[in-house]
């Protein structure tokens, strides 16, 4: 199927789901690579409390964090 029959049936509001290969989607810039950091042990219990209160893991709380900051430092360069 063409680029332009694809997006001409998106754009109609057809389901396209059938007309994809699901199993080879990537989303870009998400691709997952190890990286090891040593904390201060004070530091490794305040996430680990803060993750405890949010129910979620102590890299959870890391990523999401990290994230945030990325975030805001991404906007405030280019606001």
């Amino acid at each position: 199927m063409k680029a332009s029959d694809l997006d001409t049936k998106f754009d109609n509001g057809e389901n396209i789901i059938k007309d994809l290969d699901l199993k080879k989607g990537k989303r870009v810039l998400h691709e997952q690579r190890r990286v090891n950091v040593d904390f201060p042990e004070w530091m490794i219990k305040s996430l680990d409390k803060e993750a405890g209160r949010l129910g979620v893991t102590r890299q959870s709380i890391i990523k999401v964090w990290l994230a945030e900051k990325l975030e805001a430092s991404s906007h405030r360069k280019t606001g």
